[in-house]
This record gives structure tokens, C-alpha cells and sequence, in this order.
């Protein structure tokens, strides 16, 4: 009810690569085209785009690039950590800048809240 000892030994050599008649199951390292469409200039020139116009398409960004649009997607989705909110590009973070703004404006709200309502409590 279990492997024998010669079939553990026997993928023991398969793993190892000690076997040449048996197939080594890690990745080789192969010839082939390098990933070019995600390389930083890339990177730099979606980013510029997206900050320049939010409502602009993949399509469009692809076209100007000069890289595919699944490329697009992914630099746009997973690189720069961009999503779409009702056809605007959106960053998934707060900036700091952006953190400051809100915190500025939680302010202001909070003193005139203050202010209304102490004007409230005083009308009655």
C-alpha cells in the first residue's frame, strides 16, 4: 500500500537531473525575445499620459507607446496600481498630497460643523 523504495529513487534522480534519459523537470534557461514592453521608459510615459488626461483609453495609450494593450493593462493595473472609477483612471493608494487635501478638508468641515451647531443650540 505504498511507493517502492526503486520508484522514490528512481525520482530522486529525475529531480536531481542525474538521469540524462529522463526529462529534468525545472525550467531551462532558453533563447528567446526579453520582456521590452515594460521596461521603466515605458512605465514613465503611461503614467504621463494617465496624470495628463484620467479619461484616456488603453487603446489610445497602446497606440502612443507603440507596446500592446494587454502590455498597457498590465503596466497600468498591476505597475502603477491604477483602476478605472466611472471611466477615470483612479490611483488605488492615497498620495500624500492627496492625504494632506483630505485632511485639510475634514478640518474645515469639522469648524463649521462646530459653528453650525453651536449657532443651533444658541436659536433655541
Amino acid at each position: 500500500m505504498c511507493i517502492s523504495d526503486c520508484a522514490v529513487r528512481k525520482w530522486v534522480r529525475i529531480f536531481k537531473g542525474e538521469d540524462p534519459r529522463e526529462t529534468i523537470l525545472r525550467d531551462r534557461k532558453h533563447s528567446g525575445r526579453p520582456l521590452s514592453a515594460s521596461v521603466t521608459a515605458h512605465r514613465e510615459k503611461v503614467d504621463c499620459m494617465i496624470r495628463a488626461n484620467r479619461r484616456v483609453k488603453q487603446k489610445e495609450i497602446a497606440n502612443a507607446v507603440g507596446i500592446s494593450k494587454e502590455r498597457v493593462h498590465h503596466i497600468v493595473t498591476t505597475v502603477l496600481g491604477y483602476r478605472k472609477v466611472s471611466v477615470r483612471w483612479v490611483p488605488r493608494q492615497l498620495t500624500v498630497e492627496m492625504k494632506a487635501q483630505r485632511k485639510d478638508m475634514c478640518t474645515q468641515l469639522l469648524e463649521l460643523s462646530t459653528v453650525y451647531i453651536n449657532l443651533w443650540l444658541y436659536m433655541e
